[in-house]
């Protein structure tokens, strides 16, 4: 992918010195679509994970940005709709060779997104430009994943969650939902948070670099982060600002208390993979 990076990086220094959408031509054009079937095929990612730390593909990034900046609106139709963007929907006719289903009436893939094979999309939901969803995960009902989202394999997104996207700055890393999560119904996870492998979260979590999470295993708070193979869940704890003569009764802010996944949680997820398999 070096002579791709190479050609982004090029043109986002012609961007930079005030390329315009109007004044892209057939090769500008032609770049743009090979970056999008690269990312779709998972060829390149918005971010990886070396020596234990997930960092964001700036130059990855900086492409998804310029195939906003560099295309017009566009009125295309899908399903009989006429909608109105610079992108078209992504195509799915390469899922069902790879056993990845997805369900009508809803179920959005956005040009620019992977979808791994064995995956399950439930209608209504939402996967955008730059996602990377990995094999055998199910995004159920209700759920978006966001612009340059990093899911992992056999993951679980229960319905109604939010997996935030990061754009910019290109430099920060994207939400990641490490290999084996179980998340939640209505669990968000917003701002570049990373979930451990392994982990199971309570329904309706926010998960937030601005939230602390008390780890209860190795007794330390953390930001940003939820280890590995833990069970989390929301709780609220004492808050400073309950000191002012404003709040009668004290104040409260929200939290994630972290302990080790107990091997009745571990079960239950089991009999949800077995349940879906079936």
């Amino acid at each position: 992918m070096s002579a791709l990076r190479a050609d982004i990086e090029d043109l986002q220094r012609r961007y930079d010195e005030g390329l315009t959408a109007e004044e892209v031509g057939a090769d500008e054009r032609s770049l743009l679509d090979e970056f999008l079937r690269a990312l779709e095929a998972g060829e390149i990612r918005a971010a990886q994970k070396a020596g234990g730390e997930w960092t964001a593909n700036g130059w990855v990034k900086e492409g998804i940005l310029l195939n906003f900046g560099l295309r017009e609106i566009r009125t295309h139709t899908h399903g009989g709709v006429d909608y109105h963007d610079v992108l078209p929907l992504r195509g799915t006719d390469d899922l069902p060779e790879r056993g990845t289903r997805n369900t009508p009436d809803g179920t959005v893939v956005r040009r620019g997104a992977y979808v791994g094979s064995d995956a399950i999309l439930m209608s209504p939901a939402f996967v955008n430009i730059g996602a990377h969803v990995g094999d055998g995960t199910l995004v159920d009902s209700c759920d978006t994943v966001g612009s340059a989202a990093q899911i992992g394999d056999d993951v679980k997104l229960g319905a109604n969650t939010l997996i935030g996207g990061v754009l910019e700055p290109v430099e920060a890393a994207p939400v990641v939902v490490e290999d084996g999560v179980s998340l939640g119904a209505g669990c968000r996870v917003t701002s570049g948070f990373v979930v451990g492998e392994g982990s199971v979260v309570g329904e309706n979590t926010l998960l937030t670099p601005r939230i602390p999470v008390y780890d209860l295993v190795e007794e330390e708070i953390l930001y940003g982060e939820l280890p590995p193979e833990r069970r989390a869940f929301g709780r609220f704890v004492e808050s400073s600002v309950g000191d002012h003569d404003l709040f009668d009764g004290g104040a409260y802010k929200p939290a994630v208390v972290a302990t080790d996944v107990e091997e009745e949680t571990l079960e239950a997820t089991e009999r949800e993979d077995a349940l879906r398999d079936n």
